[in-house]
């Protein structure tokens, strides 16, 4: 339920009316425009008459809120959220560039990944530390030493990183790091989204592999329910019956976000194409379709790479990738 109030409602019945609200076991989410104030009810509203609330001096209106995703909602807060990191903005007109390799490897290979995709205008470093496999088999990543790794990375270039968790059992050693991924299948893991909901760090959010736009964002809704808003959400393609590709790429799942949700929304053209030569048009066309961001794979040397060689980037490739995205960035009004 939403409840919008007119300009210029006095002060102290607004806190009189939050307080009623408050005494009835529901959540407040607040939302302040240039011309708008919106008081969002997050929880059994059932019982609420909302006759009884519209005729209320400061009320405007009264409105039921059909989707299950309430603080995710746009109908909730109208304009963008934005979420700093560094210096960095993730949303509101940013078209923000994260890069980096699928796995930590080494010291030398991550610092080098760093640098170079610093030097092309990236503006987060991703690296996996904990890599989640389909394989028993595969490499499962560094863990611990590579999240020590994409530290000593981040302070030789002061990039801010992201790095993927896989266990709630693991949110301590997350400490240092800028943004938390969750990836696709974790997505519907609500005992680690109802842990990173305590945590004040923003999460990336992957849409997993067969989940629809709802889910995806009731899986957000599970965070920002502890109180943690800072949410990312991540379009990185999912599972259909093609196999000319990794997994089909939903652009559409773009501005339809946009549409349903204030959350920034960023796209991963690395693991929903799954080749190397479709990342570059297919970044384009996320860049287009509304994308506020791209988490892109970077490796020095993708044919010797221990995960996802196939999809990386070159640091050449990526460079010259950046110059055509700035571009287009700058014809679509965005900044890069």
């Amino acid at each position: 339920m939403i409840i919008i109030l007119k300009n210029g409602a006095e002060q102290n019945k607004i806190s009189e009316l939050k307080e009623r609200l408050l005494s009835m076991g529901l959540k407040l989410h607040e939302s302040t425009g240039e011309h708008t104030q919106l008081i969002g009810l997050v929880g059994d509203t059932s019982h609420i008459d909302m006759d009884d609330l519209a005729a209320l001096s400061i009320v405007d209106a009264v409105r039921r809120v059909s989707e299950p995703y309430k603080a995710a909602n746009r109908k909730f807060h109208p304009a963008d959220t934005v979420i700093k990191v560094g210096e960095a903005e993730i949303g509101g007109g940013s078209a923000t560039v994260i890069a980096g390799p699928c796995s930590v490897e080494s010291e030398e290979q991550i610092i080098s990944v760093a640098k170079s995709v610093k030097a092309a205008g990236a503006k987060l470093l991703r690296g996996g530390a904990f890599k989640p496999r389909t394989s028993p088999y595969s490499f499962q990543g560094l863990r611990a030493e590579g999240l020590e790794l994409l530290l000593t990375a981040k302070r030789e270039t002061g990039l801010p990183i992201v790095t993927e968790i896989m266990s709630a059992a693991h949110l301590d050693m997350f400490s240092d790091v800028d943004v938390i991924q969750v990836g696709a299948r974790n997505m519907q893991n609500f005992e680690l989204l109802k842990e990173l909901g305590r945590c004040d760090k923003p999460i990336l959010l992957k849409r997993g592999l067969s989940s629809t736009l709802e889910e995806l964002l009731m899986s957000a809704e599970y965070i920002m329910a502890g109180g943690n808003n800072k949410v990312i959400l991540c379009e990185r393609g999912i599972r259909t019956f093609e196999k000319a590709t990794r997994n089909t790429f939903d652009l559409s799942a773009i501005p339809v976000l946009k549409e349903l949700s204030h959350l920034p929304v960023i796209a991963d053209p690395s693991h929903a194409t799954g080749i190397r030569s479709l990342v570059p048009p297919m970044s384009k066309a996320a860049l287009v379709s509304g994308a506020d961001g791209l988490i892109i794979e970077v490796h020095n040397q993708p044919e010797k790479a221990l995960c996802d060689g196939a999809q990386s980037l070159t640091p050449e490739q990526f460079s010259e990738l950046m110059q055509q995205l700035k571009a287009l960035a700058e014809f679509e009004g965005k900044r890069i």
